[in-house]
């Protein structure tokens, strides 16, 4: 379990491709980081498999790459890193799982004052306005909501801490929607039923 807050910025220094999927090899100076702990890259759960020095690897599995932007992978592309969360941590961002439900694409890039409003294209049946979304990890505020995208609003503190900075026009970011809109997606199609969504409703599934 992740909270979208990225720790650190890092480099690919490798990444090997195989019929099985992937191994990447990514460096980091966590010091409290052991074989078998979860690290997510550009918000996609991955398990450390091996610790040499500053030089962490996992293994990616050919559904991971299917399904993420980590099969465009290439030597020195920056990630996101985020270590798992701890107990005692506030969860200063949204519950983030790690698990990537789909990629968008970027379409737009506009100057907003101080910040910067980035649009994306992709399918947005599950965003809110004002809800919660996670673009490469990074847990992000929508600001709007279109029928096939959304556009979310970028501070300065964000765009120096990731790398959401280097997008460009036609980048491709994981997406990972909100936990909560997933679930209530779930209820309303259990046995193929689609009840009206009410106060009542909600309250009765324990919303």
């Amino acid at each position: 379990m992740f909270t979208g807050l990225i720790e650190k910025v890092s480099k690919v220094e490798n990444i090997v491709f195989n019929s099985y999927g992937a191994k990447v090899y990514y460096r980091a100076d966590f010091d409290d980081v052991k074989i078998g702990d979860s690290i997510a890259i550009n918000g996609v759960c991955l398990t450390v498999t091996s610790i040499e020095r500053d030089i962490f690897s996992a293994d990616i599995m050919k559904e991971t790459l299917n399904i993420s932007n980590l099969k465009n992978f290439k030597k020195n592309d920056e990630i996101n890193l985020e270590r798992a969360l701890k107990l005692n941590s506030r969860l200063d961002g949204h519950i983030v799982s790690g698990h990537i439900d789909t990629t968008a694409n970027v379409v737009e890039i506009k100057q907003d004052g101080f910040s910067k409003r980035i649009k994306f294209a992709c399918d947005s049946a599950l965003i809110v306005k004002k809800g919660s979304i996670a673009i490469n990890g990074v847990s992000l505020t929508v600001v709007e909501v279109y029928k096939n995208g959304f556009e979310v609003s970028l501070i300065p503190e964000t765009l120096n801490k990731t790398n959401l900075k280097n997008l460009k026009i036609g980048d491709i970011v994981n997406i990972e929607y909100d936990l909560i809109g997933k679930y209530i997606q779930k209820f309303l199609s259990l046995n193929n039923e689609k009840p009206k969504l009410t106060l009542e409703f909600l309250k009765e599934n324990g919303f």
